[in-house]
Order: C-alpha cells, then structure tokens, then sequence
C-alpha cells in the first residue's frame, strides 16, 4: 500500500503529521513521535510574546542574521529557557539530526513583529517548513474584517520574503468569507493553508463569578467544518491544504482524504492514546484502501471534494441541503410529533 505524499513540497512517507503540541517539545517527544510513524512533525510554537520578551534584553535584535547558525545562537540571550527562542533554535536543531522525517518549526503570534529574524534563524538551524500559527482574537468589536485579514497578510508576506523554506499559514475559521481569504493567502504566497485554528473558549462559572479561558482536545465532531472547506478549495488553490481537528480513528483520516486533504494533522488524539496511536491511524487507514481497492493516495484524494461541497456551490443548492438535513432530524428525533 503506498501511503506517500507531497506537503509543501515535502516528500512525506505518509499522510499523517503530528501537529505542534505539548508531544512535540523535546528531542525525545520529536523521536517518539517519528518512531511511532509520522510523516512529519510540527514542533510546538514559539510564540510572538517570548521573542517581545527576549528582546528586551537586547537593543538591536533586527541584527540577527541567517548566515551562520552559530552567530543567531549567540545573538540570543544566555539562559533562554528550553521553550523560548535561544532552546527553540536548538531544539529545532537536535531534532533534525535526531529524525529522518521533516520538522516544521512553528511561530505563533498575530503581528508581524521580530517575526523574519527568527524566521530565518529557523531555516538556518534546519527546518523544512515554517508554519505560522495566527492566532488573532479580536479583541476590538468594531475592528473591520478587512482589517484583520490584511494583518494575516502582512505577517504571510513579510516571513515570505525572509525565508527560502515552504510556508504554511494556519488560520480560524471564523472570517466572513474563508473561502475567499483563503484564495487571498494563496495569492500572495502560502505553500499550505492548515484548516483550521481553535480558539481558547471562555469558561464562565455561576458559583464563583469567575471567567476562566479554557482549551478542549477536539472530538470527531470537529471536524466537519475544515473538511467542507477543503473540498471547497481542493483544485482552487496551489497550495497545499492540511486538515487539523476531529481526528480520532482511522475514518477520520479517511474522510479527511476523500474531501481533499494532501495531509492529516492531530494532536489530540495522539494526547488521548500516546504517540503510538500514529500506528493504528495508518494501519487502519491501510485496511480501509484495501477493503475499497485503493492502491495509493492519489486515488483517495479529493474523490469525494465535489459531491462533499456542491450544497455551497450556489445559494439555492445550499438551502436545499440545509432544508434537507432539518428534515431529516425532524424525522429522526421527532416523528410525527
């Protein structure tokens, strides 16, 4: 069974990429990881606030430079703790040299910042692709969408322009027209559009009177939204498109494929079941190409992207698929009541 793929460009030995979480923080969880079978891995992010605060200790941190990796480790700062940006550089580094899979160094934030120095003290240390990870909750109600879009933008095409490497964007799904936005970012340049982001939820507890930002692993359920969006892009963009949320079992992946997926991220399943569980998604995946006499990915792919988005083609098309679905529960929950 050839499981093999193309991500940014990458020649993955298969579909299944663990994405930037707890898992992916050391040299030993980037093994394990890739022992347990990924085709690549995202390593967790470093995030825009640990630069601002690295750079306080340095004046001038736009001095940092891609010629030699030693130089950048030395621009930093002397005790960087292992998940700020001086351990970043090197945990990139060692994983590189200790898996034969790609590593996707990952840098989350919402402005463009002193995002292209450590942009391409990344690219130097080894990684294969960049991932950016924009998480923007707005904050301002009356902030106009366009607005926020452009700053997505700015931040995709000023790394763009500081790195030879393939750059994914991983972006919310919250945008008024995503589908558009996300042919705004393949305009300007994104090797990958990883569908989609997760919010933090804001908990609210009646006995305390407290408010608490929480974060919850995704379930099943997750993933119909990205999937839809995927099968609407697939053949409308040139980069390639990731699915991320709702990943549990191996039909999970299997969908994820069908609707157009060139690879399937997870963390949360692999949170759930240990790293291990990579095995059982791609042994499970096997078994199912065989039940249906699939040889190869490029037979999966995109095979059902048409039939899973053509209730959103049109207006008509789409209500007729929404009134559809109300009829359906309506006969199921509530019959003749």
């Amino acid at each position: 069974m050839d499981l093999t793929t193309r991500y940014l460009g990458l020649e993955l030995r298969n579909p299944i990429v663990a994405s930037a979480g707890p898992l992916s923080r050391t040299v030993d969880g980037v093994r394990r990881l890739a022992d347990s079978g990924a085709g690549a891995v995202v390593l967790a992010s470093l995030f825009e606030e640990q630069i601002r605060r690295e750079a306080e200790y340095d004046p001038q941190p736009g001095q940092l430079g891609t010629d030699d990796f030693a130089d950048a480790l030395t621009f930093l700062p002397p005790g960087g703790q292992r998940h700020g940006p001086h351990g970043y550089l090197d945990l990139i580094e060692k994983a590189v040299a200790a898996v034969e899979v790609p590593v996707i160094a990952s840098l989350n934030g919402c402005t463009t910042g002193g995002w292209t120095n450590y942009a391409t003290a990344m690219q130097s240390a080894g990684a294969a692709a960049i991932e950016l990870n924009l998480y923007f909750p707005q904050a301002d109600a009356l902030t106009p969408g366009r607005e926020v879009e452009q700053r997505h933008i700015e931040v995709l095409t000023t790394v763009k322009a500081a790195v030879d490497i393939p750059v994914a964007v991983k972006i919310a799904p919250y945008f008024s027209s995503p589908g558009e936005f996300a042919l705004r970012l393949d305009h300007v340049g994104a090797d990958g559009l990883v569908l989609f982001n997760r919010f933090m939820q804001t908990g609210i507890d009646p006995d305390t009177l407290r408010v608490s930002a929480t974060f919850e692993l995704s379930r099943p359920a997750d993933a119909a939204y990205p999937r839809t969006w995927i099968a609407r892009l697939r053949g409308r963009v040139n980069a390639s498109l990731a699915a991320t949320g709702g990943v549990d079992q191996p039909g999970d992946v299997a969908a994820y494929l069908l609707a157009g997926a060139d690879v399937v991220m997870t963390t949360s399943a692999l949170l759930r079941h240990g790293p291990e569980h990579i095995g059982s998604l791609l042994d499970g995946l096997s078994a199912w190409m065989q039940r249906k006499g699939f040889s190869d990915l490029e037979q999966v792919r995109g095979m059902l992207a048409e039939a899973t988005s053509r209730h959103g083609n049109t207006e008509a098309s789409a209500r007729a698929g929404y009134l559809d679905a109300l009829h359906q529960a309506t006969e199921l929950y509530a019959p003749d009541r």
